[in-house]
């Protein structure tokens, strides 16, 4: 029985922390509306108290001193109401705690996240130099074109989804966005060259960056990501035969493009 209540505790807990910025969160919107609500009730309420305070004042001071003058001082209204914004002071503090501490849970785990992407990556750069040096430069371009073939392969091109751009009459696979497009080596060496340049002299590029000198509409991720000073990017081309029996460039990103690129960290 004991064994089953601390599981079910130890599950308990578990579900708790995985889901502890959704929870916060949710509890900050209920606070939002409960303070809102206990304010509400409590101006009111204050409103009443120091009407018939006024009131009560006003024939004290009427039938001892014939004439009214039954002005509150706020110093005065301020004592006669200030426990009924105990209730709304009180929820206002714990939701501005709750959103605080969210938002703290939230940069850990996006910090953690970012730590573990760029783990990931560095692992993933050191494989494929293994690779290239096992393997030599010409088998493991071999089987980047065969990785690239399979990408294209399972998202057929349609010539409505193709965009436009120059004159270039090239079509070509972006890995990172599933997107095809029309252009010419040449345009995309200079887009990579616009970007160094940028790294060089700015420090940082967005992969948006890249995108708008080849006239391609920037994404939500592509403004997430980018490169910094410490990695010049560059770009992996494969040929590849699109689903129509065209040939078919695929452009991959070397290195790939990491979040919290305006941020520059010893590597």
């Amino acid at each position: 029985m004991l064994t089953g209540l601390s599981g079910l505790a130890q599950r308990a807990k578990f579900l708790v922390n995985d889901n502890s910025t959704t929870i916060l969160t949710g509890a900050s919107v209920v606070g939002t509306v409960a303070t809102a609500y206990l304010t509400g009730r409590a101006t009111f309420k204050a409103a009443r108290i120091i009407d018939a305070e006024q009131v009560i004042r006003s024939e004290e001071r009427s039938s001892e001193n014939g004439f009214v003058d039954a002005e509150l001082t706020n110093k005065t209204k301020a004592k006669l109401v200030w426990k009924l914004y105990i209730p709304p002071f009180s929820s206002g503090l714990i939701t501005i705690t709750c959103i605080v501490v969210a938002n703290k849970i939230a940069s850990k785990k996006i910090a953690a996240l970012a730590v573990a992407s760029g783990i990931s990556e560095r692992a993933l750069q050191e494989y494929k130099a293994k690779v290239v040096q096992k393997l030599g430069k010409k088998e493991d371009q071999a089987i980047r074109d065969e990785v690239s073939q399979d990408r294209v392969n399972n998202q057929p091109v349609h010539s409505g989804e193709v965009i436009v751009v120059g004159t270039g009459e090239v079509l070509f696979y972006d890995m990172t966005t599933g997107r095809y497009f029309q252009s010419t080596v040449e345009e995309v060496k200079k887009a990579v060259n616009k970007v160094n340049h940028d790294l060089n002299n700015h420090m940082y590029a967005s992969l948006s960056s890249f995108y708008d000198e080849l006239g391609l509409p920037a994404t939500t991720y592509s403004d997430m990501v980018g490169w910094n000073a410490n990695a010049q990017m560059d770009v992996q081309l494969s040929t590849t035969l699109s689903s129509d029996n065209r040939p078919c460039i695929a452009i991959d990103f070397v290195p790939a493009p990491f979040a919290e690129y305006d941020r520059l960290y010893d590597q």
